[in-house]
């Protein structure tokens, strides 16, 4: 007899906990949509391909530097005493190191395109997480979901879409 009590008054508790639980709200967002639509991120996104490709050239002008040196080399070697020899295999290898330092320095984990891309894009991405924020809190959204990154998502409704709320929030309307 208590277990049949005990297993009634689990299974009471189980559906009133069900029946209480709330459907959670969610949205979607397109961000590479959103990016599109707004005209600072275009420009600093060419900002930003002008600068690394300036600083790609700069790094380049340096390997042929060592590559040039490296074939004058090459050529000479018959001619060079053993002194000769040592010096200008460490000017390329001088050389070589100085373009991978470059290469580091403008290109690395923490390099000056890292620094250039946090000081231009991440107060755009900001702008638009905080939109997306004041949105997801004013209707009650439980998550926002970017599809464009989203892998899992194969269909949506594009009722659920709020990319244009956001921008228009931001200033862009759609």
């Amino acid at each position: 007899m208590k277990k049949i009590i005990v297993l009634s008054l689990l299974l009471a508790i189980g559906i009133f906990g069900l029946v209480n639980v709330k459907a959670q709200k969610f949205a979607l967002i397109d961000m590479e949509y959103i990016l599109k639509n707004i005209p600072a991120y275009e420009i600093a996104n060419d900002q930003l391909n002008t600068i690394s490709k300036k600083w790609q050239l700069e790094v380049e002008a340096l390997q042929q530097e060592a590559q040039n040196k490296y074939k004058t080399y090459q050529a000479d070697l018959v001619f060079l005493s053993p002194e000769m020899k040592t010096k200008r295999e460490a000017e390329i290898v001088a050389k070589e190191q100085e373009a991978q330092e470059l290469k580091r320095k403008y290109f690395g984990a923490d390099g000056e395109l890292y620094k250039k891309r946090e000081s231009l894009i991440k107060p755009i991405q900001d702008e638009i997480y905080n939109a997306i924020k004041e949105i997801a809190v004013a209707k009650g959204y439980a998550t926002v979901e970017d599809r464009a990154s989203a892998g899992s998502i194969i269909y949506a409704s594009p009722q659920i879409d709020i990319s244009n709320e956001v921008l228009t929030k931001l200033g862009y309307s759609k």
